[in-house]
């Protein structure tokens, strides 16, 4: 049994960590809106004096924020889509379909997730030039609709779902598409929900294949243009700051509000039902 004094060096140490790991983010959304001055200053200052506000209508001046966060929010959303549709539909088929070489297969789909992404980036860029599908919306996305990732946690949620309800459902005349349609997917609206969110976030921060496969200011995404921010000669910081908590924001409220989906879409393919 913990005794209060326990209790209270666990949530000292708790909020210690917390307050760490909170920091960075802090100190951008601080740094944002400080003037010139204070964010050139040595040693930096960790609260701002005055507030400016103007540092984020002066980070639409300079580079178009606006259409960078169209583009990446697009690509997500898209990519999202995909990986929900086709991971929803292999999974199903892994979970609750009997074929030859079923477990073999899936082992084999699994073990991608063990290849760096970087053995396959020239591979798929190579591709995507062949098809001229560089700097387009294509390039962006079609590499990244299907994922093992999304596969494996799918099925494992799948799998918990009763046999009853699929021989009930078949009895009724439902076939596999009926019962996938019908049942699976209203079902498992929270394993659902946690690869939306995943999917979307890792997209949304991606970096390096939009600036691979980009190359006009039109098509890139806000990862890139925040780079857009920093100059050889000189650097204002405290713009280079705003665009970044203007990028971060989303990320943070989709996190706000998803973050109980998506602890509890994780738990549920660790459990048992």
């Amino acid at each position: 049994m913990r005794t209060p004094w326990t209790k209270t060096l666990l949530y000292v140490l708790l909020t210690i960590c917390a307050a760490l790991v909170l920091y960075p983010v802090l100190y951008t959304f601080f740094m944002a809106v400080m003037t010139p001055e204070d964010a050139s200053a040595y040693p930096p200052h960790i609260i701002p004096k005055s507030i400016d506000l103007s540092n984020f209508t002066e980070v639409f001046d300079i580079v178009p924020i606006g259409a960078f966060i169209g583009n990446t929010f697009l690509v997500a959303g898209l990519t999202m889509l995909g990986q929900l549709i086709t991971a929803s539909m292999a999974a199903y088929a892994f979970a609750k379909m009997q074929f030859k070489g079923k477990n073999i297969i899936f082992s084999m789909f699994v073990a991608t997730m063990m290849i760096p992404w970087e053995v396959t980036m020239i591979p798929n860029y190579l591709t995507i030039r062949s098809w001229g599908w560089l700097d387009s919306y294509q390039g962006l996305t079609v590499p990244f609709l299907a994922t093992a990732f999304g596969t494996f946690l799918l099925r494992q949620f799948f799998m918990q779902l009763p046999k009853e309800l699929f021989e009930a459902a078949k009895i009724d005349g439902c076939g596999h598409i009926r019962y996938f349609v019908s049942h699976v997917l209203p079902l498992s609206r929270p394993a659902l929900g946690t690869l939306a969110i995943y999917s979307f976030l890792n997209m949304y921060n991606s970096y390096l294949w939009p600036l691979l496969v980009t190359n006009t200011p039109e098509m890139r995404t806000v990862q890139i243009g925040i780079s857009m921010l920093e100059f050889q000669e000189s650097t204002a910081w405290n713009l280079v700051f705003a665009g970044t908590a203007l990028v971060i924001l989303p990320s943070l409220l989709l996190l706000v509000f998803g973050l109980k989906q998506l602890v509890r879409g994780m738990a549920a393919g660790a459990l048992k039902g």
